[in-house]
């Protein structure tokens, strides 16, 4: 006896099991909307991003926070990069918090890495008007690397500029004549360098000889000033005692008239030449202060008159 077969039945069957399926595939899939959406973020990149990808990781100090959702040039201005990341929503994005460019490892895989968020930051929300946070973005690595070598390849152009200018023709032959000279001066002081060392050698016998002096005369200079000073002491109270003499002279009359014709001349001369030995003996005194070697070498000559020999020293 044959059996039949609802084919109603049993499709219904099969379409009831295939959606029991795709529910159960959802479920451990999605967890059944029990699944929280992403938050998004936006960063501008005002730089290439060679090698970063649709899905391609973004960590917050090494640690896995999200992906990049999209990539897409700024309509408004080409040289900026547009990305897109959809963040775990229990990500703590801060105000301070900035995007760089990053590269793992030898393989040259880009990724984009999150760092900065101070804890007394505020929480990174969108400004008015826009429909995503913006998170601020700094320099990669190879993009700094790049602007410091630029930089300096700029500065060693600009150098090498600068010393093909000074090193031309006029002046290397310049230089070459200074050198040569400089040679020439060398190579004569090497040969006179005998009679340098015999010379500095003399200079300091001379310059010791000539401290030796000086102290032994520093105590004969004081005497000499002092005697200079006792024989001016003493032309003083003579000039005295001859004013008193003169005036004792008028007093006394006709008798004292002939002392003091006979005498008094001959005490102004002897005071004259008291004076003039005190003289000599300061101007003595002052010149061996100025110059205590004189006394030794003697002091310069003046310059020969017309037909005059010249000498070399005048003894003082």
């Amino acid at each position: 006896m044959e059996t039949k077969v609802n084919l109603v039945l049993v499709g219904l069957f099969v379409l009831i099991l295939g959606t029991l399926f795709v529910a159960v595939v959802l479920w451990l899939s999605v967890g059944l909307g029990h699944h929280e959406k992403p938050k998004l973020y936006l960063s501008v990149m005002n730089e290439s991003v060679a090698g970063l990808n649709l899905d391609a990781p973004v960590k917050y100090q090494g640690v896995n926070v999200g992906k990049v959702q999209a990539i897409t040039l700024n309509r408004l201005d080409p040289q900026q990069v547009l990305l897109i990341f959809a963040m775990i929503p229990d990500t703590v994005i801060k105000s301070d918090t900035y995007a760089v460019l990053a590269t793992q490892g030898l393989t040259g895989i880009a990724y984009v890495e999150l760092s900065g968020g101070s804890p007394a930051a505020p929480l990174l929300v969108a400004k008015l008007g826009a429909l995503y946070p913006q998170i601020p973005s700094k320099p990669s690595l190879s993009t700094r690397l790049e602007n410091v070598l630029s930089t300096a390849m700029a500065n060693l152009d600009h150098t090498t500029a600068n010393i093909n200018a000074m090193l031309n023709d006029e002046n290397r032959q310049a230089l070459r004549t200074i050198l040569k000279d400089t040679s020439a001066l060398m190579a004569s002081l090497a040969s006179q360098k005998a009679n340098i060392s015999r010379g500095i050698n003399k200079a300091a016998i001379t310059m010791d000889n000539t401290a030796q002096a000086s102290v032994k005369l520093d105590p004969l200079i004081a005497r000499m000033s002092a005697s200079a000073e006792a024989i001016t002491a003493m032309a003083d109270k003579l000039a005295e005692a001859s004013a008193d003499a003169q005036k004792t002279a008028q007093e006394v009359g006709g008798g004292v008239h002939q002392v003091r014709v006979d005498t008094l001349p001959q005490l102004q001369k002897m005071m004259q030449e008291i004076t003039e030995l005190s003289s000599t003996l300061t101007m003595l005194a002052e010149q061996m202060k100025q110059d205590p070697a004189s006394l030794l070498r003697g002091r310069k000559a003046p310059p020969p008159g017309p037909g005059e020999t010249p000498t070399e020293l005048v003894t003082p």
